[in-house]
């Protein structure tokens, strides 16, 4: 389901305009009832050293990758959150060696983003979303 082959292409075209406006309505819809929590895990990576470049995966369906951290319908939302990280990307090779300074210099500020690995239906991609303002 996940393609190594466009991992670049994945990354440079983030939150570009060809990303499917229902996919993202979704994502939007979804991330609105959950973001304090991403937010706060995002933090906690961070702040514990376990990664500069916090990622959650959100799916519909059970993937293996990451840890979980809110699952589906445990906050009113659709789709299950999984907490994880670059490396793990890297060492599952789903981000090449060649590709983690493109990823480094793609990836948003964390405080103000949240990067999501969505998995949804034919869509695998990294998505940017703002985090709401207090």
């Amino acid at each position: 389901m996940i393609s190594n082959s466009n991992e670049n292409a994945m990354m440079d075209d983030a939150n570009s305009p060809e990303i499917n406006r229902q996919i993202m309505g979704l994502i939007s819809e979804d991330f609105v009832k959950i973001s304090d929590q991403l937010k706060e895990a995002s933090y906690q990576i961070r702040k514990r050293g376990f990664s500069d470049y916090p990622i959650f995966v959100l799916a519909y369906t059970e993937v293996e990758l990451g840890l979980l951290l809110i699952g589906a319908e445990e906050l009113s939302n659709r789709y299950s959150y999984k907490a994880s990280y670059m490396q793990e990307f890297v060492d599952r090779k789903l981000i090449g060696e060649e590709s983690i300074e493109a990823f480094k210099e793609n990836y948003k500020n964390a405080d103000e983003y949240c990067c999501l690995f969505a998995l949804l239906g034919d869509f695998s991609g990294f998505v940017y979303v703002p985090y709401p303002e207090d």
